[in-house]
């Protein structure tokens, strides 16, 4: 009898259990849009300033209150990288205008010298994925004319890209490059060819993806530097940090965009590599070292906010293990200050750089992570990072980077990756999921979303 008593127990306490969570869901579906209606309203102070003191200029200086421009005339930096943002949060009032000003005042016949990496991530990108969700075709042409005033950087000996190209005269510049700068190329070019059907950007950006790859090391490391012109490396230091980063992602996610075969194998055989040589556990934590691409050496125990982006290509790439090891670290690394360093000495854990830029990558893991796991731990991790971002980056006209983490002095700075990335990552992780059908898009490194291909 008493066997009897405790089974209808059991089973009174799981139906009781059941009932539970199915109040807790929608409890928590309701706290995660209050908070996605926070991001999206302190998005919307972040651009309300830049509308009201940088209309038509790349950036806003949100302490000064002043307009910045890269190359001393705007290239509409913020305009073309927020777009899709706006989009996506249905700001649908902003975003017409922010259209309105590209299509009217954007122009690429300019006598500047710009760095092609960052074109292509910011403008090349925003500008594809923005086309792709309203389907205005002035957007495309803005984009196809971009790509053609690009395609010189690709004229060297390698085939790898000179760091700057001149967009009126086709003139490059700076031979010394990293593998960042020649392999996070592939997802705009290649998607500039599959809307306009020419074949030319795709051919010319994979080759440089593939030109990086043959020069690894015999362990299947990459270094920091390289020469386009000789095609040999100026410096064997090997990390994912910046200079090298976005060349894993774009492996993998070429491979996810396209079907690339030919990419899904690079990365294949460059994982192992990083694994092995990167890797670094200390005190049960996991982060990615520098190491020199020949010996394997370890040269420096020195993980950032850059770095912080693995641990989502890790889940991206269906690591999910090593990912959620990766992601708690950097988390730890947030917390130290309450926002995270540009970089910090893992070994003794202390920082190496404090400045903060209002980086994204940590976000965009978190993100990963939440959609791969559905661990609610990723939320309350990333309404912790927000809270934090607003009560020390928060300011007056717009949102400020730091240029100490320990003081939480501001930065004069507020460049346009907050508003393409930061807020976008913010807002996605707490946002309904038809809010961006996540499996059926492939995000840059700057976190503009390419429909993958049916």
């Amino acid at each position: 009898m008493p066997d009897r008593i405790a089974s209808i127990m059991l089973f009174i306490s799981l139906l009781a259990a059941i009932a539970m969570d199915g109040c807790n869901k929608p409890r928590q579906d309701e706290h995660a849009q209050q908070v996605a209606a926070r991001v999206r309203t302190e998005f919307l102070r972040a651009w309300n300033n830049y509308e009201r003191y940088a209309w038509g200029h790349d950036a806003l200086r949100p302490l000064s209150k002043t307009a910045h421009d890269w190359y001393g005339q705007s290239l509409l930096m913020t305009p073309v990288d927020a777009l899709d943002t706006l989009i996506l949060m249905h700001l649908d009032a902003e975003a017409e205008r922010a259209r309105s000003l590209i299509v009217s005042d954007l122009s690429f016949d300019r006598d500047i010298y710009v760095k092609n990496f960052e074109v292509t991530i910011r403008l090349l990108g925003g500008l594809l994925s923005s086309y792709e969700l309203t389907g205005d075709r002035r957007l495309l042409n803005l984009a196809e004319d971009l790509g053609n005033r690009l395609l010189p950087v690709f004229n060297s000996p390698s085939g790898l890209p000179y760091v700057y190209v001149n967009l009126r005269t086709g003139q490059t510049r700076n031979p010394v490059t990293n593998p960042a700068e020649t392999g996070t190329l592939l997802l705009e070019f290649g998607t500039l060819s599959k809307l306009t059907g020419n074949p030319v950007f795709y051919e010319k950006a994979k080759r440089a993806l593939v030109e990086t790859f043959k020069r690894r090391s015999p362990l299947g490391l990459v270094g920091e530097g390289i020469n386009v012109e000789t095609g040999a490396w100026t410096n064997s230091d090997s990390h994912i940090s910046g200079g090298i980063d976005s060349y894993y992602e774009y492996l993998w996610k070429c491979w996810l965009l396209f079907g690339d075969k030919n990419c899904r194998d690079m990365w294949n055989a460059s994982i192992p590599a990083i694994n092995k040589h990167l890797a670094d556990e200390i005190r049960g934590e996991l982060w990615y070292g520098h190491a020199d691409m020949q010996t394997g050496k370890r040269t420096k125990t020195e993980y950032g906010a850059l770095d912080a982006f693995f641990a989502g290509l890790l889940a991206l790439s269906g690591d999910l293990k090593r990912a959620r090891h990766l992601q708690a670290s950097s988390f730890n690394m947030w917390n130290l200050y309450g926002i995270e360093p540009e970089t910090l000495d893992y070994k003794t854990m202390q920082v190496v750089a404090r400045s903060y830029h209002l980086r994204p990558e940590i976000v965009e893991s978190t993100y990963y992570l939440y959609h791969y796991t559905g661990d609610p731990e990723y939320r309350r991790m990333g309404e912790k990072m927000f809270d934090d971002f607003v009560k020390y980056c928060r300011a007056e006209g717009g949102y400020a980077g730091l240029a100490d983490v320990t003081s939480k002095q501001q930065l004069d700075e507020m460049q346009s990756f907050v508003l393409a990335e930061t807020f976008k990552y913010f807002y996605l992780l707490f946002a309904p999921p038809e809010t961006l059908q996540f499996d059926r898009v492939i995000f840059n490194t700057e976190a503009h979303p390419f429909k993958r291909t049916p």
